[in-house]
């Protein structure tokens, strides 16, 4: 029974995988679409996201199932229950990939504002971002995970950056402004993209090192709250 439960767990993670994956194609693609002012490109992603929300129902049912007949304890419950989270987090960041793609076929029928540098290097991060926390969860490294999220200040300053300059655009002529407010939501689709690649990384030290980092806050071990308790 509970080997079966196990090989249950790696099937779970195995799909996690494939849906991360899936994720980062998205972002890539949708960054493509804007540099490359292909519409295609950028449908691809639009088209994209049925896939992903359905693989996120699958893996929602396998939890679900996961938890009901095998009511699991300790480090099992914290996988699965936290499986679940990044699970919606993937998700999440597919849907921030779509509104990319859908800002991109906006500006392709405009002329390029600006050459396009501090965003595709904000992007080169979040991908890392998306990537490296699955890394993190696959090969149970909680580490990286929390190398991670000292990363999200660098996306952070970013978005920063770049509403700087587009402001200054703005001010210039007001004819800019829905081109500049367009690169403006895709900046901040970008560092959302980075704030869930830090959530999935908070949930791998969770269920790796039983400890709670969120928020910034001084890390706290289940110990911890149970002795207090």
């Amino acid at each position: 029974m509970e080997r079966h439960f196990h090989e249950q767990l790696d099937t779970l993670k195995k799909h996690l995988i494939h849906m991360a994956m899936a994720v980062e194609e998205a972002i890539a693609c949708a960054i493509e679409a804007l540099v490359e002012r292909d519409d295609l490109i950028a449908e691809k992603v639009i088209n994209m996201d049925e896939r992903i929300n359905e693989m996120e129902i699958q893996i929602d049912e396998e939890c679900l199932r996961l938890l009901a007949l095998n009511q699991p304890m300790a480090s099992d419950l914290r996988f699965v229950t936290s499986a679940m989270k990044l699970n919606n987090d993937l998700e999440r960041i597919g849907d921030h990939a779509v509104n990319i793609a859908e800002l991109a076929k906006r500006l392709n029928h405009n002329d390029p504002l600006k050459p396009l540098i501090s965003i595709p290097r904000m992007a080169e991060i979040a991908q890392s971002m998306v990537k490296q926390s699955i890394d993190s969860f696959v090969n149970a490294e909680p580490q990286l995970a929390k190398d991670i999220c000292k990363r999200d200040d660098e996306v952070d300053n970013f978005d920063d950056q770049i509403f700087r300059e587009l402001l200054t655009y703005m001010m210039s002529d007001p004819k800019l402004i829905p081109r500049a407010l367009n690169y403006a939501l895709i900046s901040k689709n970008l560092e959302r993209i980075a704030d869930l690649s830090t959530n999935i990384a908070e949930e791998v030290v969770f269920i790796y090192q039983a400890m709670t980092i969120k928020h910034h806050q001084r890390p706290v071990q289940l110990d911890d709250i149970r002795s207090r308790s």
